[in-house]
């Protein structure tokens, strides 16, 4: 990517003043960190190289190490980065102001601090968990902070809600603002802000159904030792989940499937990058499978959408790890996949949306999916926050959920 200026005999990029006295840009530490958010938002950290980043700026890698000294450093800075700036969004909110205005506020720094840093937000959502330790409880430190601030104001509007109840509705907000980093459909700025802004505050509007009163935990079917097909895929997703694709060996995934050798999983899989495929294929069918017998099922748009939810939520709460790597793991997939997993996605996303235009016909069909996109990662984010807590329980879940892609017409048409 070329961002202006000419190379100097070294491969760095320079300003040429009018005496042809040749200068680095003052902004180079911006550029960089742009750059390599879009290159780690695309390819995941294990995936891009300091060479990478070096050649997206034009620029020599020893070039580039005189500003980081390592890949980790950048990485680090840019996520602490856009951490500290959702953090110095919801700070910035007026105390003069109502509770529900600064609340308006809060979710509108925080979308403008998501849209100016998306490539980045990929990361803090994804990526995260490859940072060290101490740096990741700073990451983890302000994330709460937020949800902090947000419970504090949802409190006031909510008085009636227990503190568990409010977390629950301030992570799915976050969930909601966050959702646009994970897909690359595009809208006017201002439209997407005021889009998923009323979105969150609808999430306020509506009694929550009560919460289960034991925990909804799924129990796992049991695979016989025979089917070590489906048991490597299980233990594949599993250790994808917990440590990452990159950090995981075929012999690990042969010794969590009870295999004597890493050989024999090659009876099943061609490699680990094939079981990764499987475990994609599998997640959007899932989703893609549902639809057809939804809308042939039911006898409205609404209906089929109630439907659709309950099992979304269902096959989530379900398959945790399984929904976690889908959206992680995706820099990984083999590229021979993705283009047939995108188009699954889109058209899965495209029909969710037709229906919300249906029983919503004020939407445009770009808002419409950038609320389906937000309703998912919602969901995502509460079954990895809440687990089996029956705060967090499916009816509930289904609820919120209906609300993103409904709002107020949640409220006319059945519940899940």
């Amino acid at each position: 990517m070329n961002v202006g200026g000419s190379r100097g005999a070294r491969g760095s990029m320079v300003g040429v003043t009018g005496e042809g006295v040749r200068r680095r840009p003052k902004n180079r530490r911006a550029q960089i960190a742009a750059t390599s958010a879009v290159a780690f938002g695309a390819a995941g950290y294990h995936g891009v190289s300091m060479e990478d980043i070096a050649s997206g700026l034009g620029i020599s890698s020893a070039a580039l190490y005189r500003h980081y000294p390592s890949k980790y450093a950048l990485f680090r800075e840019e996520l602490l980065r856009v951490g500290q700036s959702f953090t110095t969004a919801i700070a910035a909110a007026d105390e003069g102001e109502s509770s529900a205005e600064r609340l308006r506020h809060m979710l509108t720094g925080l979308l403008g601090s998501t849209v100016a840093n998306r490539a980045t937000v990929t990361l803090v959502r994804w990526e995260g968990r490859y940072l060290e330790p101490a740096d990741r409880l700073v990451l983890d430190q302000q994330r709460a902070s937020v949800l902090d601030a947000l419970d504090e104001q949802l409190a006031v509007l909510r008085p009636e809600l227990s503190a568990a109840e409010l977390r629950l509705l301030s992570t799915g907000m976050l969930g909601v603002i966050t959702s646009i980093a994970d897909h690359h459909a595009a809208l006017p700025a201002r439209t997407m802000t005021t889009l998923l802004g009323t979105a969150c505050m609808s999430l306020t509007a509506s009694e929550l159904p009560p919460a289960a009163t034991i925990s909804e935990q799924s129990t796992p079917v049991e695979i016989p030792d025979s089917f070590k097909h489906e048991l490597l895929l299980r233990k594949a997703v599993e250790l994808f989940h917990e440590h990452g694709y990159p950090n995981v060996s075929v012999e690990d995934i042969a010794s969590a499937a009870g295999l004597s050798a890493a050989s024999a999983v090659y009876r099943f899989y061609r490699g680990k990058s094939d079981l990764l495929a499987a475990a994609f294929r599998r997640a959007a069918d899932r989703v893609s499978g549902a639809i057809g017998p939804a809308v042939a099922g039911t006898p409205d748009s609404a209906a089929a959408l109630d439907m659709l939810i309950g099992q979304f939520v269902a096959d989530t709460f379900d398959e945790r790890a399984l929904a976690v790597v889908y959206y992680a793991e995706f820099g990984h997939v083999p590229a021979e996949e993705r283009a047939v997993l995108r188009n699954i996605q889109r058209l899965s996303v495209q029909e969710w949306a037709r229906l919300t235009r249906e029983v919503r016909p004020e939407l445009s069909a770009a808002e419409a999916r950038f609320l389906v996109h937000a309703a998912f990662a919602m969901v995502i984010d509460l079954g990895q926050a809440f687990g089996d807590d029956p705060i967090a329980c499916r009816a509930r879940v289904g609820f919120l959920m209906r609300r993103v892609l409904l709002g107020a017409a949640a409220d006319l048409t059945r519940c899940v």
